[in-house]
């Protein structure tokens, strides 16, 4: 038997009863021994939501993002939720009490009449549930289904990724530079899905905010806060038109407060330095030293040894020691970026104008595994991961990447040009994404492989009788 509590009295924030009844009656009983109440009489204000005698209190810090989430829902839905003042991480979240809530000591926790809520999702979803007509989580099946989407995505693809780079630069992780790069790659795929999604869209599903919009701006306040500048974020347009929006709105602001961009990546924090009785120890060892040992180590010094040993130059790479090249690359790079009208007249003739194919050759890819392309953004978040991690031969390449047809399963192809008659074995070995193709070498005295050519350079559509749904250029 499920129990609902009904607020009444003069406004759902007002209550002066509460009421209990079943929904649902036992399966043995009929249908007309079930309680029916006269809800008319029951005089509810639209927008009223359950209500509980005691306060809804969030204990966290009054600065933690993901506490930012319920207590802004709780905004949208005229529900009183507190925070606990004089929070104290690393010392609260560390009592009895504290761990009785939550077994593992984090943050943010939801005390709520009925028993302890933890991880944020689960709390905004609670409070957003509160409110009986709430449009926190849309009008309809399918919106619900897409705000559970859009959470999941915030909570997988942005969030991970945007602490993934930003603890080891605050000292609370070991900085390894492999691992930020990746990071940040994959924060610029999801993030490059967003921006495609909100071309067309105000909000992430339908016309108003949604749960889906709350988590997903507390997942990117850290991002636009601390991490991402301007210079990071022009790249994405309608995430950054989204972002302002909804940190604007009223309800956002009254939590948020004032948000500024970052102006710069903060520095990876050094290596603690030694206190001043550690120097001092150090420094009353050195005078304690015979002078004769001194001595002795200051030929080391002169000849150039251990720290001071100069750097030994980095090779370079075999494409370097190739011989000159007619072809200019970053002229035709430029040529394609500023034609925009004719392209076919002006770029794709001065492409053939410049390409020497003794320096250069192209390549035609096709993905090995089409079938797997069924879900629109999915698809194009894999080619944008591909060209990011193609960014190491961003020196020595130029490509175009085509996401073709109307309806699943998408293709994928590619046109690819690279320094020198093969493909570069260092983006063999480093980009794993090469072995998701099929290549083959475009023979250029083929004019139907060299017209093939021209159409993907210039995102001919039809494109081989198919619409294109994305044309992405890697130069």
């Amino acid at each position: 038997m499920c129990k609902f509590h009904i607020a009444l009295g003069n406004s759902a924030s007002n209550c002066k009863t509460l009421l209990h009844f079943s929904t649902f009656s036992p399966p043995t009983a009929s249908r007309d021994s079930a309680v029916k109440l006269p809800l008319p009489d029951l005089k509810l204000e639209r927008g009223a939501f359950l209500h509980s005698p005691m306060a809804l209190v969030i204990h966290a810090g009054k600065t933690n993002k993901n506490s930012f989430k319920a207590l802004i829902a709780a905004e949208y839905n005229g529900v009183e939720v507190k925070l606990i003042p004089d929070f104290e991480m690393g010392v609260s979240n560390k009592t009895p009490e504290f761990i009785k809530m939550n077994p593992i000591g984090k943050v943010p926790v939801l005390e709520t009449p009925d028993g302890p809520i933890f991880e944020s999702n689960a709390i905004a979803r609670y409070v957003a549930r509160l409110k009986a007509d709430s449009p926190l989580f849309g009008s309809s099946s399918i919106d619900y289904g897409h705000i559970e989407q859009w959470i999941d995505f915030a909570s997988l693809e942005i969030d991970p990724n945007i602490l993934t780079w930003y603890r080891p630069r605050i000292g609370r992780a070991a900085y390894l530079p492999p691992v930020e790069e990746a990071a940040i790659a994959a924060l610029k795929r999801a993030l490059g899905a967003l921006n495609t999604h909100l071309a067309s869209n105000t909000y992430l599903v339908g016309h108003f905010v949604t749960l889906a919009d709350i988590i997903m701006t507390c997942n990117l306040l850290l991002g636009f806060t601390k991490l991402m500048t301007k210079s990071f974020t022009s790249e994405f347009p309608h995430v950054e038109r989204y972002f302002w929006t909804l940190v604007n709105q009223p309800n956002f602001k009254k939590i948020l407060g004032e948000v500024k961009q970052a102006e710069s990546v903060p520095p990876v924090q050094s290596a603690k330095k030694p206190d001043e009785s550690a120097k001092q120890k150090h420094k009353d060892e050195v005078k304690k030293e015979p002078k004769k040992e001194v001595e002795k180590e200051k030929p080391k010094a002169e000849v150039g040894e251990g720290e001071d040993e100069a750097p030994k130059p980095k090779p370079k790479n075999p494409l370097d020691l190739l011989p000159p090249s007619k072809m200019i690359l970053d002229e035709w790079k430029r040529l394609y970026s500023n034609t925009k009208t004719n392209f076919r007249e002006v770029a794709i003739k001065g492409f053939w104008d410049m390409y020497d194919p003794e320096g250069y050759s192209l390549w035609f890819c096709d993905y090995k595994y089409d079938d797997e392309n069924t879900v629109s953004f999915v698809t194009l978040n894999k080619v944008g991961g591909f060209l990011q991690r193609m960014d190491l031969a961003r020196k020595y390449a130029f490509g175009k990447m085509l996401v073709i047809g109307s309806e699943p399963p998408f293709k994928v192809k590619g046109l690819w040009l690279f320094r020198g008659q093969e493909i570069p074995t260092f983006v063999l070995d480093e980009c794993y994404d090469m072995e998701l193709y099929e290549w083959r070498k475009v023979d250029i005295s083929d004019e139907a492989q060299k017209e093939r050519v021209n159409q993907m350079i210039e995102d001919h559509e039809p494109f081989e009788g198919e619409a294109l749904l994305d044309a992405k250029c890697f130069k």
